[in-house]
């Protein structure tokens, strides 16, 4: 938790001065400790409560939100937020018709919002076609048709209506809807009630492809063994109200600031404390707000019998890791490999993980178990094999690493990483130089942006005597990199081998600068006291102008 120096000053000015710290920085748990003293002091504060608010159902304590929205909107203050409080806390007791009520008496949350809900409150009601009704009033807004039409095809599913939720979800009755994972399960239950697991089967292969998770993949298996699936993605009108929020949600996702999507993750979850979606979306905004403990608190409240749990822990690993406990989060992928032994990407993130601790060995083990699953040859594996390559190479396995290098490349040619590994390495290593240099050139022209394979470009050049060409791609690398101290030192080199001493020694003297490893720095040191010529004759390498010759 940050540290509150305006909690030192007394009375109210104290504790609403530490909240907006506390707030500014996305702490809701000390926000919501803050605003809630501040109340206590002057409890009619509009601004103390709708802060209050936030920070509670940014904590996930909506339970707690529900009393102050409650107050603010006593004192006849309108709050978007607040009205949207008290109408989850209706959903969440089924009090639909003064949910209606009330949406007719002018209580407004966001137009999406309200439209879908009332269309859920009716069927809340028994009003099957007034929410048809106010289902199809949804889809015709301007540009938000698909979200009627998806919650139209659920509550028809939820009332058993299952051909007419198919027409929709297939696209048959107003052409197709975007996929997206929850409504691709929603259409294989569908479909499933209507006893046609083969076209689940089907719709399930065209859009995950063969890389299944362990909930999608224990989902076909059911339908395989010709099992009729419930359909639960919406079981009731409270379920289709969490729905609303999650799509919600999901929309905004990347468009509007975090901490507001969170609240639309926050409500779903309360509403349906089983939509494991919502807990997972709350969790991620979390981590990229940095608040790691509640991302932490958030992941596990997926409950371990659920498809979705090792997706849960995955996250809860990488929120630990962010948080510095690394040995934690390793504990964690341990155990995963453990209840998932058959799922490559628990393998190849505790490999990714043990990697970044340069722990080569552990890595190396993880990513063969990851390989060992692989059935047949697929794109996305290549990465695996890249990772594997980068820790053999790094155990000094040379003739390992080129194999996984050269198996990435087969899997996605021309991926830019995997050139510029490889083609650099050749390069450190003094062999297979022009294959090298042609590698390279294939990198930069897929990433021309790209400092790192920009500066392997004008190394290769160097390395292979053609001082000349490799000045202008080394200038382009510090340009894009101005403080990588490695770039700055290979560009020193390139000038000096081009005659421009002067310069040289200004780029070593700001490579220095730039906090290198102590090994590098003892050469720049070196190389500034009596110049890259002499430094090269004591290493035994070819003098500049025999590699200049050649």
């Amino acid at each position: 938790m940050l540290a509150m120096p305006a909690k030192a000053q007394q009375g109210l000015s104290g504790a609403y001065l530490a909240a907006r710290h506390a707030s500014m920085y996305g702490d809701y748990r000390a926000a919501a400790q803050y605003y809630g003293e501040a109340l206590v002091r002057d409890p009619s504060n509009p601004r103390l409560l709708e802060n209050a608010l936030t920070a509670y159902v940014g904590l996930g304590q909506v339970d707690k939100a529900v009393p102050v929205a409650r107050r603010l909107e006593s004192g006849a203050n309108t709050s978007q937020m607040a009205n949207l409080v008290i109408v989850v806390e209706q959903a969440r007791r089924g009090d639909w018709a003064q949910f209606l009520a009330d949406l007719e008496a002018g209580r407004k949350t966001a137009p999406l919002v309200d439209a879908l809900l009332a269309a859920w409150a009716h069927f809340g009601e028994g009003q099957m076609s007034e929410a048809l009704a106010a289902f199809d009033a949804a889809a015709e807004t301007t540009g938000l048709k698909a979200f009627g039409l998806y919650h139209k095809a659920l509550a028809l599913a939820a009332a058993g209506d299952f051909e007419g939720a198919d027409r929709i979800l297939s696209g048959e009755a107003e052409g197709p809807l975007r996929a997206t994972r929850r409504g691709i399960i929603a259409h294989a239950q569908v479909l499933s009630q209507l006893e046609r697991n083969g076209a689940a089967i089907e719709l399930i292969d065209a859009t995950f492809g063969i890389e299944l998770d362990p909930g999608i993949a224990g989902l076909r298996a059911r339908l395989a063994a010709g099992e009729t699936l419930a359909f639960d993605i919406v079981r009731d009108a409270t379920d289709g109200a969490s729905e609303v929020l999650y799509t919600v949600a999901g929309a905004l996702n990347g468009d509007a600031v975090d901490s507001y999507t969170l609240m639309y993750a926050r409500l779903a979850e309360y509403l349906a404390p089983s939509n494991a979606d919502a807990i997972l979306l709350a969790a991620t905004l979390l981590e990229a707000q940095e608040r790691y403990e509640l991302a932490i608190e958030t992941y596990a409240h997926v409950p371990s019998d659920d498809p979705a749990f090792y997706a849960a822990e995955l996250g809860r690993a990488e929120a630990m890791r962010r948080a510095g406990d690394v040995e934690g989060a390793i504990s964690v992928l341990r155990g995963l490999t453990e209840d998932f032994p058959d799922v490559p990407i628990v393998h190849v993130t505790l490999g990714d993980t043990l990697r970044g601790e340069e722990r080569y060995d552990a890595a190396l083990e993880a990513y063969d178990a990851a390989i060992a699953l692989f059935e047949d040859p697929a794109q996305p594996q290549w990465i695996v094999y890249y990772a594997r390559g980068i820790a053999h190479e790094r155990l000094d396995m040379w003739p390992e690493a080129e194999a996984d290098f050269r198996e990435a490349l087969e899997l996605q040619p021309d991926q830019p990483q995997v050139l510029n590994y490889l083609g650099y390495s050749f390069v450190e290593m003094q062999t297979n130089l022009d294959e090298a240099l042609g590698m390279i050139e294939r990198a930069v022209e897929a990433r021309p942006g790209d400092g790192y394979i920009t500066d392997s470009l004008g190394w290769v050049l160097y390395r292979l005597g053609r001082y000349g060409e490799a000045v202008p791609h080394m200038e382009r690398a510090a340009e894009l990199m101005p403080i990588d101290p490695i770039v700055n030192d290979h560009l020193g080199d390139v000038y000096w081998a081009v005659g421009r001493k002067t310069e040289a020694r200004f780029q070593w003297r700001r490579a220095l600068s730039f906090d290198p490893e102590e090994e590098e720095a003892e050469r720049i040191r070196r190389k500034l006291e009596v110049g890259l010529d002499r430094v090269l004759e004591e290493e035994g390498a070819p003098p500049l102008s025999a590699a200049n010759d050649g």
